[in-house]
């Protein structure tokens, strides 16, 4: 367990490291925040944490605690505007810390999706985003309005890519551009990450015999998808039973990115600011993770981290 600000040391120390390596790709139009880049990247990652149960309210806390620390913090509609234009360079930040932690030696990845929701599907009205979220179905939140966020993550916990779509985009079609950008032009789209290796581990919505020969071909993407059980060769419960165990590990990051990182909670006004916000969380866990590994704890132990 760490203090605060001891953990905000070392997250900016890493921040900086990475800033100063790699320069802004284009300068943005507008007044300049007063914060330096290697700032905002720091407070849009710490700020993910679920003690904070909104942008507003992190920014009071900010305000109160972190001054000392972030003396320039300035007005909160210019901070809130700078987070939301530091999304790539977040996203990028999170994925080389994906390959710090765990560099490209993992047999496999593991492949899914969860819902976003960013606002009550029964609310009268589009909303903020109408027309880019939409109404998705999800085992665990049943109809939500939001995105469908699809990450990849390795055997022991990092996420090495990650992207989202529209409330109801389908699995298969979130994983056709997900493969796609990664085999094609993974600097398109930087957050869906390099790949480590040729496999990948599914679960049943991702099934199609079709498009898991044309990922295999046109990808050089493994995805390994037990059949269905009315299948004419079904697997048999022992095999079902291993790919649900390599499988446990998506299910246990994506119940870090809801409970701890406050994915369920978000309500944000613009595309730009789901973008920044889901690059930061999986930032945090990355970090998360980094950070455990130096102390010489278990790679997911979250929870107490932090000392609040």
């Amino acid at each position: 367990m760490v203090d605060i600000d001891t953990f905000l040391t070392i997250l900016y120390v890493k921040v900086d490291e990475f800033c100063k390596a790699h320069p802004p790709a284009a300068v943005r139009p507008g007044p300049a925040t007063a914060l330096t880049r290697s700032e905002v990247v720091t407070l849009m990652i710490f700020a993910q944490w679920a003690q904070f149960r909104s942008e507003r309210d992190f920014y009071r806390y900010a305000r109160r605690h972190l001054r000392p620390l972030f003396p320039n913090l300035g007005r909160r509609s210019q901070f809130n505007r700078a987070l939301r234009q530091a999304h790539e360079d977040v996203a990028v930040f999170a994925l080389e810390l994906a390959h710090q932690v765990e560099p490209d030696t993992a047999a496999y990845e593991a492949l899914d999706s969860l819902g976003a929701p960013v606002r009550h599907a029964k609310r009268r009205g589009g909303g903020w985003l109408d027309g880019l979220s939409g109404l998705g179905w999800s085992n665990r939140l049943g109809w939500y309005q939001g995105f469908h966020v699809l990450t990849a993550v390795n055997p022991t916990g990092v996420i090495t890519g990650f992207g989202f779509g529209p409330g109801n985009t389908s699995d298969q079609a979130l994983t056709e551009t997900f493969l796609a950008l990664r085999h094609l032009d993974p600097a398109r789209l930087p957050s869906v990450g390099l790949t480590v290796s040729g496999y990948y581990v599914v679960d049943k919505g991702f099934e199609g015999e079709r498009r898991r020969r044309h990922w295999a071909r046109d990808y050089g993407a493994e995805v390994i998808c037990a059949p269905k059980h009315h299948s004419l060769r079904p697997w048999p419960k022992e095999r079902r039973r291993w790919l649900a165990g390599l499988r446990q590990i998506v299910e246990t990051v994506h119940d870090k990115l809801t409970h701890i990182f406050r994915m369920e909670g978000e309500r944000p006004h613009e595309l730009e600011g789901f973008q920044a916000r889901l690059a930061a969380k999986v930032a945090l866990h990355n970090f998360a993770i980094w950070l455990n590994r130096q102390l010489g704890r278990a790679s997911l132990e979250f929870a107490d981290l932090v000392d609040w």
